[in-house]
């Protein structure tokens, strides 16, 4: 397993679906994970730090730990079949619990865990990224300074 870290959400174009960029943290792999626009603007409240008047889901599942003394402890990206992605959810008391990965993502955001990806799924589904493409992704990081969840909602 890696480590990874949330560069953030955008909508890949012609299809207008939302996607979010994960990045090895010791490594020069990008994973992007096509998720629906819910999770999409979930993960961006989350790193613009948005506090909704009232709990969305994943506020909700946070406090849910919150009040029951429970700790997320891990979110591992473990597998991917015909293109689609599969999370488990890691708790400090051992429990495992099966989750999309944009769940697990806003979630983590949410709670400060970190995010591992196995292996396996870089090997398959990762993107490397040379040094000389870095302005590519420095452009994406402008987009991510500017994007707002309000981007997200279906037109």
């Amino acid at each position: 397993m890696r480590e990874v870290d949330v560069m953030g959400v955008r909508v890949e174009m012609p299809s207008n679906q939302p996607i979010v960029l994960l990045r090895e943290v010791s490594g020069d792999r990008y994973l992007p994970i096509w998720i629906g626009a819910v999770e999409a603007t979930a993960i961006a409240f989350a790193q613009q730090g948005v506090v909704p008047p009232r709990p969305l889901t994943h506020d909700l599942m946070k406090d849910i730990l919150a009040a029951t003394g429970n700790e997320l402890s891990q979110v591992r990206i473990t597998d991917v079949k015909d293109g689609v992605f599969y999370a488990t959810l890691v708790f400090g008391s051992g429990a495992e619990v099966s989750a999309r990965p944009s769940d697990s993502i806003a979630l983590a955001l949410r709670t400060g865990t970190t995010i591992y990806c196995s292996d396996d799924v870089l090997d398959e589904a990762g993107l490397a990224v040379p040094a000389e493409q870095e302005d590519e992704v420095e452009k994406f990081r402008e987009f991510l300074d500017h994007v707002s969840p309000e981007d997200f909602e279906a037109h």
